[in-house]
């Protein structure tokens, strides 16, 4: 009887052990944020690629000092290089700029400020509603839109994170 008893106790104990093993911690997969590839002059032309729209023709313009104000609405973005994409001559409101900033920028100040301070009557007689301006991001290129086109144009911009 004392042995039976004994094996009993033993079997407890084995199984109190086994219940107390640790298991390892499941790993979650290493996701890397969304990045957009390319040079900033080949994003404007995917976004535009990206859409159906008839925009009028654009040009090119390299952001710098003397014009970054009238761009981004004030000298106190802080990025590595900006081009702005706007109507050579057209009577449609239509901006689109990229900025692409530093890998530790403080993207949500750099959002803030130009959302804040953009001016979205900037054009001479036409202008668009404070809906139609979007600034957002995707890694480290920050986008500035400024359209009645925006909410597609925005789309078409999201669509090129990998």
């Amino acid at each position: 009887m004392k042995k039976v008893l004994l094996l009993i106790v033993a079997g407890l104990m084995v199984f109190s052990l086994a219940g107390c093993g640790s298991t390892a911690p499941v790993e979650e997969p290493v996701t890397e944020a969304p990045q957009i590839s390319g040079t900033l002059e080949e994003i404007i032309e995917n976004i535009y690629g990206g859409t159906e729209l008839e925009l009028p023709q654009t040009m090119i313009t390299e952001l710098n000092e003397e014009n970054e104000a009238y761009f981004l609405g004030n000298n106190d973005v802080s990025y590595i290089k900006g081009i702005a994409s706007e109507p050579m001559m057209s009577s449609v409101a239509h901006s689109v700029v990229l900025l692409r900033v530093a890998e530790n920028a403080d993207i949500e100040s750099i959002e803030t400020s130009i959302k804040e301070n953009v001016d979205p009557r900037k054009w001479i007689c036409v202008g668009v509603e404070d809906d139609q301006v979007i600034v957002d991001h995707v890694g480290d290129i920050v986008v500035l839109i400024m359209s009645h086109d925006a909410d597609t144009l925005h789309e078409s911009f999201l669509a090129l994170a990998e």
